[in-house]
């Protein structure tokens, strides 16, 4: 349950490469990280499990923003949750949330159902709930197998205590999976904080230029603090440094 593992977060098919060149033990394949992450396409996800032999984890996310869905929204995951698996992802990553800041129950048990068994991961919507301790024991109810958190901070480094905190609480009912703001340099420190050897990382340093020469000034394709000519993507080099760290926990 808490064997080292690291888990690349990764929207696009070079991410993905640099992750699995990497040493990267699983993905959890997206769309759009600079908001958040929305559920990759299907064409994405058949590239990536012909090339690459690496489990892939698919997030299942249909929108940015919160995590209080609609009966509509709900089908659409549903939906997308039975196409993948038919597919043959390794697990897929949810979560829901009712207007309280609880965990939904009866949503995420319908959604877990449409997974017919694969491996369930709870995503950061889990760092949103009002009550952490009471949010771990209702994932365990519903036969979650990971939860992947910063400790309801907005970095793993900040939420390290809260992290050290669920471990403990869990005692190997559910695998805690830090991340946000996973590095090389903070790694060895929340290992001995909090004893989790299980982390999730997107490695990326910094962005990549465009490789665009004319550039249209003043004109925004979505988010005007975003630039269209900025490329974020995963860093070979960082994923391996992280990567090595982590495989080295288990001689710890």
């Amino acid at each position: 349950m808490n064997m080292p593992l690291i888990e690349g977060c990764v929207d696009s098919y070079a991410s993905c490469a640099a992750a699995c060149r990497a040493g990267a033990d699983r993905l959890e394949l997206c769309a759009n990280l600079s908001i958040g992450g929305t559920t990759p396409s299907l064409s994405l996800f058949r590239q990536v499990r012909r090339d690459f032999s690496v489990p892939v984890n698919v997030l299942i996310r249909p929108r940015f923003g919160d995590f209080l869905y609609s009966r509509q929204e709900l089908e659409e995951m549903g939906e997308d949750i039975r196409r993948f698996r038919e597919l043959g992802a390794g697990g897929v990553v949810i979560g829901a949330l009712t207007p309280e800041g609880a965990l939904d129950g009866e949503a995420l048990a319908s959604l877990m159902d449409c997974a017919g068994g694969l491996p369930v991961t709870l995503h950061r919507a889990f760092d949103m709930t009002r009550d952490p301790v009471a949010a771990l024991e209702e994932a365990v109810r519903l036969g979650f197998r990971t939860i992947l958190t910063s400790g309801q901070a907005r970095s793993a480094a900040e939420g390290k205590e809260v992290l050290r905190q669920l471990f403990c609480q869990a005692q190997g009912r559910i695998s805690i999976m830090a991340g946000c703001g996973v590095k090389k340099e903070n790694i060895l420190e929340l290992y001995r904080h909090t004893g989790i050897r299980v982390f999730h990382t997107t490695g990326r340093r910094g962005p990549v230029d465009s490789g665009m020469r004319y550039r249209k000034e003043g004109v925004s394709m979505g988010l005007p603090s975003l630039s269209e000519y900025e490329l974020w993507r995963t860093d070979e080099e960082e994923f391996r440094a992280c990567a090595e760290i982590v495989h080295a926990l288990g001689r710890t």
